[in-house]
């Protein structure tokens, strides 16, 4: 590693020896920061893969649902039926601190449910659709400010990563060489300045 373009003088020593000091103090804290960050990564990835399942889940109860609706009352009336329900979702936009990070994320609102067709023509599956199709709406929404913030978090843990390996490799080996140098010229010097006053007291004392 080679050391900084610095003058060999005292100012610059204690230059060194400060700016020494804070890279070590920002390594630290840098290297905290990281571990926590990786960590509340980690429980984020989690809560994915449970949100994942559950998912999952609520695909094949409510898809097999919505076929045994189209079996029961038809695909034609499914469409009367689609057009007469309206409702609003409400969005709402939220903020959460993680690991020091500001995040926004979204939730869905469910409305409560209504009854906007007759129940001639319908069964109990035109309900349980509904249900279905709302408690999926929800996860999607979970899921989609999850994976947001898990994004985000891995983006700043490889920020941070870059940072820490940038004083570990670069900036505390150079600094601490030049601090070296600078100190080993100084010493040099000092000794020569030692030499050279034995020297002159030498020949004083022989006059």
């Amino acid at each position: 590693m080679a050391k900084l373009n610095v003058a060999p003088t005292k100012s610059n020593l204690l230059h060194m020896k400060e700016q020494l000091s804070i890279a070590q103090d920002g390594y630290d804290l840098l290297e905290q920061k990281r571990e926590i960050l990786v960590m509340e990564l980690m429980r984020m990835v989690e809560k994915v893969k449970l949100l994942e399942h559950d998912l999952e889940k609520q695909i094949q109860s409510a898809y097999p649902a919505l076929r045994n609706m189209l079996m029961t009352v038809g695909g034609d009336r499914i469409e009367r039926i689609s057009h007469a329900v309206q409702y609003d979702f409400d969005i709402i936009e939220k903020n959460v601190t993680i690991a020091g990070m500001g995040f926004s994320t979204i939730e869905v609102k469910l409305p409560q449910r209504e009854l906007f067709y007759s129940f001639l023509g319908t069964s109990a599956d035109s309900d349980k659709v509904m249900v279905e199709f709302f408690e999926l709406l929800r996860l999607l929404t979970e899921m989609a400010s999850i994976r947001t913030i898990v994004w985000r978090l891995a983006m700043e843990v490889r920020k941070t990563q870059r940072r820490v390996n940038a004083l570990d490799k670069m900036v505390i080996p150079q600094t601490r060489e030049t601090k070296v140098y600078i100190e080993s010229v100084l010493e040099e010097r000092e000794r020569e300045n030692v030499f050279v006053l034995k020297s002159l007291k030498s020949r004083q004392g022989r006059n």
